[in-house]
């Protein structure tokens, strides 16, 4: 069935799901200006799944012009802040109801395991609408005490129409981040997903109308980044761009809005991130498990993954030989993504795939230790052997260029102030994670590391009500957290001046 089809139904595990494959615009799902579609293709099978409307500048234009009268005149410039709350409420009870089947359509269109998709990622993506439904009335400014006869006030508004462009990898989820605390503020939104998982934002557009939502509130235009997204960045008539996705393109986001109108940009980026373990750490196992997560947890296909693994040299060996030995496990747990019994689902595409591949024979060639993986799964689908690598040094380009892949960097080190410098010696700082029983030395640690969020002796607790977001090349802004609501609110300082009563 092509995009002049108004839904496209696959049955996964027995259950039939239908889904849009047109964009949303002002509340219907309308084909292109151009007419063209593009192929949304399974990463496990390579084959098609169905053509989706590909998008362009003529399409942003629409979308931007119903987003801009909605904000200004529509009527969701009269809704209360408890109504915008109530029906990010509705929103949530909606995608509630239906997670068994997004998460299914995340795992066909991605590639991740269903266990991942419907256990964490849907669930955190209801509890996110949840939260920032919870905000909705609860944003306000101050009162401040001025000379004179003044009363002065702020107020925090919404910035208008919001551009919001999202990556491959958790496209549900990474929305949900996005388009929550958006909406809570009042704003109007464009919402591009990545062209290599767009079927998600479509189902989604879908329980957008069915909630209530006013026509013009949320627009979804899939698309390719140098047409659909190039033309959000450069935009007269958009107030701010939140992007996630490569350092790279997030480059390219900024240039586009700074040539246009100036407008603001949010950027989360790419990550190398360090998992310091000490020879005191409380417990080894947990560190292991924790550190084996933190890496291959979606194919390794996370910003925040723990690429660069740093060990005590006094428990080094003995961390290698455990983490090898469970990574050899995991490649008989990699295979078909919509089976329960599986870990790992292949990368999302050829070009991620060729990719990551390429990084691992980089790998082999400077020196690195190959201990386990390093090889393609079967003969078809883009799937990649859990790979872990020893030895590694700080001056292998393993140990610092974004992989995206399930490829594991063991690192040793001596003493805590030469692996605090090297882990900082990244071009990024996302996350990072230390494990010790030592409080002192947790404490130094977590204000020496240069990155947006530090865990100890845990990893990816990552919540709704915490911040989200890096320092350095890893971008600036925070999703999540009420710090995500001032990326999508401007102050504003009124002052009324009074006479004194005469007596």
């Amino acid at each position: 069935m092509d995009a002049s089809s108004a839904a496209h139904t696959v049955t996964l595990n027995g259950k039939a799901i239908s889904f849009p494959t047109r964009l949303f615009i002002n509340n219907e799902f309308v084909e292109s200006v151009s007419g063209k579609t593009f192929a949304a293709i399974d990463p496990a099978t390579e084959q098609e799944i169905c053509q989706l409307a590909e998008g362009d500048k003529e399409d942003v234009d629409r979308a931007v012009a119903a987003a801009r009268f909605a904000f200004e005149e529509g009527e969701w410039s009269e809704l209360s802040s408890k109504q915008r709350g109530d029906l990010l409420y509705r929103l949530a009870e909606l995608i509630d109801q239906e997670k068994e089947a997004l998460a299914l359509l995340e795992s066909l269109d991605v590639g991740k395991p269903f266990f991942e998709s419907f256990n964490f990622d849907l669930k955190q993506v209801v509890d996110t609408y949840r939260y920032f439904a919870g905000w909705a009335d609860k944003i306000h400014g101050k009162s401040i005490d001025i000379p004179g006869n003044n009363v002065c006030y702020t107020r925090h508004e919404p910035l208008g129409v919001v551009g919001l462009i999202v990556p491959w990898n958790f496209p549900l989820q990474i929305t949900a981040w996005k388009l929550a605390p958006a909406l809570a503020a009042g704003n109007t939104v464009i919402l591009k997903p990545a062209e290599q998982t767009s079927i998600t934002a479509l189902k989604l557009a879908e329980l957008v109308k069915k909630a209530g939502f006013p026509a013009g509130v949320v627009n979804v235009i899939t698309g390719f980044g140098p047409k659909a997204g190039a033309a959000i960045a450069a935009h007269m008539d958009i107030d701010k761009v939140s992007f996630t996705g490569s350092t790279f393109t997030g480059r390219k986001v900024m240039e586009l809005s700074a040539a246009s109108n100036l407008k603001p940009v949010g950027l989360e980026l790419g990550g190398k991130s360090p998992i310091i373990v000490f020879d005191d750490v409380i417990n080894m196992e947990k560190a292991i498990t924790d550190s084996y997560y933190a890496l291959f947890w979606n194919a390794g296909q996370c910003c925040s993954a723990g690429s660069r693994i740093f060990v005590h040299e006094k428990i080094y060996d003995e961390f290698v030989e455990k983490s090898v030995a469970m990574a050899k496990a995991r490649i008989e747990q990699t295979g078909n993504p919509l089976l329960d019994t599986t870990m790992q689902g292949p990368q999302v595409s050829k070009l991620q795939f060729d990719k990551v591949m390429g990084y691992i024979e980089t790998g082999k060639k400077e020196g690195a230790r190959l201990l386990c993986g390093g090889a393609r799964v079967g003969d078809k689908g883009y799937f990649i052997q859990p790979t872990v690598f020893a030895d590694v040094e700080d001056n292998m380009t393993i140990c610092r260029e974004e992989i995206f892949g399930p490829v594991m960097a063991i690192i040793k080190f001596k003493d805590v102030h030469e692996v605090v410098r090297r882990a900082n010696d990244s071009i990024y700082g996302l996350v990072a994670a230390v494990y010790t029983r030592d409080v002192e030395k947790a404490m130094f640690l977590s204000k020496k590391l240069k990155a947006g969020t530090v865990w100890v002796n845990t990893y990816n607790v990552i919540t709704p009500q915490t911040p989200w977001g890096g320092f350095k090349q890893s971008g600036h802004g925070r999703d999540m957290s009420e710090y995500a609501l001032a990326q999508y609110t401007a102050p504003k300082c009124v002052i009324i001046e009074y006479q004194t009563p005469k007596m």
